[in-house]
């Protein structure tokens, strides 16, 4: 990054972004198991449009289901390595606590996005996430990044300030829009 070169970011929710949510009682869920995890068809190709065009790529993703014990850190890790395999991310972030924690990094909190953008040099003015749920969408406009939310049945009641129907498509309207 040379003198006075902006440092932008997108920040991913992973679940319902990267990979398919897992549909629990009829709520969209994340992934419990490696068994579970999959990527989204095109996911690797996308992160790779981003970076190509200067953005740095962080996932960023509640995983309270840890702080619930229906998780085990080693499957979430096993996950992240075959997300990391498969998608080119810079960074994964990920919040294990639930809301009684009341830790900042769970979003709706911008914590993850903060943190990075502090520790990285990211300009969150020029930053974009994207994800697909009302927390994602929060944590977004608290953070002060430009926000998109992957369309879904589950989250048409989700006010966002762009919609996108897939991750292809929002990366375009990132690339277009910059």
């Amino acid at each position: 990054m040379g003198v006075g070169e902006v440092r932008r970011a997108v920040f991913l929710d992973r679940d319902g972004v990267l990979n398919p949510v897992v549909m629990r009682g009829g709520k969209p869920a994340s992934p419990r198991s490696l068994s579970e995890f999959s990527l989204l068809p095109g996911a690797g190709e996308q992160v790779a449009r981003l970076k190509g065009a200067g953005y740095r790529v962080i996932v960023v993703t509640n995983q309270p289901d840890v702080a619930r014990g229906l998780l085990a850190q080693s499957e979430l890790d096993a996950m992240h390595q075959a997300l990391a395999a498969g998608a080119p991310v810079d960074e994964i972030r990920f919040c294990p606590h639930g809301d009684r924690h009341g830790c900042e990094c769970r979003k709706p909190k911008p914590g993850m996005i903060t943190q990075a953008a502090a520790e990285q040099g990211i300009d969150l003015a020029a930053s974009w996430l994207v994800g697909d749920g009302y927390k994602d969408m929060a944590a977004a406009q608290a953070a002060g990044v430009k926000a998109i939310l992957i369309e879904a049945e589950y989250n048409r009641a989700v006010e966002a300030p762009r919609r996108a129907p897939d991750l292809v498509s929002a990366v375009n309207i990132i690339l277009e829009q910059g």
